[in-house]
């Protein structure tokens, strides 16, 4: 059972224009990035829904963390009384000719194990969202 996945992807575009094309609801709404919708707002406290091509007919309402000096943001969400919890955090690095885009996700909670265990393997996931951030961001 795996509890965490993680990607590090090497994008050639500044920190500054990835980190627009990560925070931007509409860019990555529009993007071919594994979220088929967003609604709601990626702000410090913002809450959004998204709507994925893993699970296309649940909508995953999550709670927003950001931190535009640190190129950092998370999507946290789950059941209550942390039953099960899911954490996803992005990053973006300055490298030299561009950025290091890392992405991760953990899940805990008591439930964890039956959840994880039903969910497809989600690095191909992952990795579609991180060429699709770099050709948002105007990368190949």
């Amino acid at each position: 059972m795996k509890n965490h996945y993680e990607i590090t992807h090497d994008i050639a575009a500044s920190p500054e224009t990835v980190w627009s094309a990560l925070t931007n609801r509409e860019s990555l709404a529009a993007a071919d990035n594994g979220i088929t919708r967003i609604e709601g707002e990626l702000r410090d406290g913002g809450r959004i829904q998204i709507w994925t091509e893993v699970s296309p007919k649940r909508a995953f309402a999550l709670r927003v963390s950001l931190n535009s000096d640190a190129r950092a943001m998370v999507w946290e969400g789950g059941m209550p009384l942390g039953l099960f919890r899911g954490v996803r955090r992005f990053e973006v690095h300055p490298q030299e000719n561009g950025s290091r885009f890392f992405m991760q996700e953990d899940f805990s909670g008591l439930f964890a194990g039956a959840i994880v265990r039903s969910m497809p393997d989600l690095t191909p996931s992952f990795q579609k969202f991180a060429y699709a951030l770099a050709a948002s961001a105007g990368a190949s």
